[in-house]
């Protein structure tokens, strides 16, 4: 089948190539010409007009809780894909806090599987340790030769300095980033960032200190096993200094952060709407602004939403007993480019970095090319469209978001990928 995206912007940064009103032909998933290009020249095909609409290398989300196996009522395979695919990304890391956990080849085979026909390319991200218990090392070889991207016990770090030593000498061997939840277990336990807040809301406190602790902890560690470290969710102002100064010395930390830790502040924990309880906590507005520099001067490599669904029965408790997590792939890019990009603290050609380029690279994907002979994976973004999220008009099985009702500037119309596409709200194959 051939399709034409008809009058569309093209920017590329990983290939120094931008261009605005130009056509790309796609045959069978492949393109097979870009330029100004009629139609009437073109046998059997079907045309998107794309009025100027922004066409960039297909977005990548590497932090997001799929939840199969084991809670398939949060989230599965297939739904979180929809999403994905819905927010405007055509490939997704998946973390390995399931039931069981992602410590075996059965498991990634089995994830593999589930997403096999998806327009969505799933990465598993393989348990360090047997269980995520931080006591004994998982079959790293073997889920590297599975199709692990990475390793990590995300929701909680690795247990111990000797352990995560191990995790890093054997991660090396493939070059393969060692993911932290930046947590020490000592400081942890509370519902929301330790700050005059907590004190006035009485809700059991975590310090910015947990995460700083263990940030430090890793880099360290990284630099004496010159192993590959990334920081997941970052949050504190002083984990992004620690980032940034160990880039300076040539340590190989990356970072990311997620859109409602530049977005909110722990001021919204006074509603005690637990869909603003997560983890690592909404923090500070200082905390806020170093990430905005971080992000600003590329401290902090890429952008991710750490989708973590949960069901209505589990939100709706006192706030201090709510599970931690937000939904979050089909708010990301709206936020990313309201708060971001509107504001004019990222450049376009910055986002598209954070949200394509960059999570590759870390976990050694190949980044796609717009060009010709090359396999279709592209984001369709429509920059100024005004929306309002809508936590019901969503491809999830959960609807616990903060940002309901929020107005927006700027989100995904298109992906296309895998001889597939999803284009105003529907699942194509072309």
């Amino acid at each position: 089948m051939k399709i034409l995206l008809k009058d569309a912007a093209v920017n590329s940064p990983a290939q120094n190539f931008k261009e605005d009103h130009i056509d790309i032909l796609i045959e069978n998933g492949i393109i097979t010409e870009i330029g100004k290009l009629n139609e009437k020249d073109i046998e059997h095909v079907k045309k998107f007009e794309l009025n100027g609409k922004l066409v960039v290398p297909g977005f990548f989300d590497m932090h997001v809780h799929l939840r199969e196996p084991g809670r398939e009522d949060k989230e599965t395979v297939v739904s979180g894909c929809n999403c994905a695919a819905s927010g405007g990304f055509t490939g997704i890391a998946c973390m390995p806090n399931t039931d069981p956990a992602i410590d075996s080849a059965e498991v990634i085979s089995f994830i593999k599987k589930q997403a096999a026909n998806h327009l969505v390319e799933v990465y598993p991200v393989a348990a360090a340790t047997l269980g995520r218990k931080g006591e004994v090392l998982s079959p790293m070889a073997e889920l590297f030769e599975a199709g692990a991207v990475g390793f990590s016990d995300d929701g909680s770090a690795i247990k111990t300095a000797s352990i995560l030593k191990r995790a890093m000498e054997y991660s090396k061997m493939y070059d393969l980033p060692i993911i932290e939840h930046c947590e020490d277990d000592s400081l942890a336990g509370g519902a929301m960032n330790e700050s005059i807040n907590s004190t006035i809301l009485g809700l059991p406190p975590i310090p910015s200190l947990a995460e700083d602790l263990i940030v430090m902890r890793d880099i360290l560690v990284a630099e004496y096993t010159g192993a590959k470290i990334h920081i997941a969710h970052i949050s504190t102002k002083k984990s992004v200094e620690m980032v940034r100064e160990a880039k300076v010395k040539g340590i190989r930390v990356t970072a990311e952060v997620t859109p409602h830790h530049f977005t909110l502040t722990d001021d919204a924990v006074k509603t005690y709407d637990t869909n603003v309880k997560m983890n690592p906590p909404l923090r500070t507005k200082e905390d806020v602004d170093a990430i905005i520099k971080g992000l600003k001067d590329g401290t902090l490599d890429c952008i991710a939403s750490d989708h973590a669904p949960h069901t209505i029965e589990e939100k709706e408790v006192e706030f201090e007993y709510a599970p931690n997590g937000i939904i979050g792939l089909e708010t990301q890019i709206g936020l990313a480019l309201t708060e971001l990009y509107h504001k004019k603290i990222l450049t376009i050609e910055q986002l598209i970095e954070k949200l394509s380029v960059n999570p590759r690279k870390i976990l050694n994907i190949p980044v796609p090319q717009i060009k010709k002979a090359e396999s279709a994976n592209l984001t369709i973004l429509d920059l100024n469209i005004v929306w309002t999220v809508d936590k019901f008009n969503s491809f999830s099985k959960s609807i616990n978001t903060p940002f309901d009702k929020k107005l927006l500037t700027g989100k995904s119309v298109g992906v296309i990928n895998k001889q597939q596409m999803f284009f105003d709200g529907k699942f194509q194959n072309i």
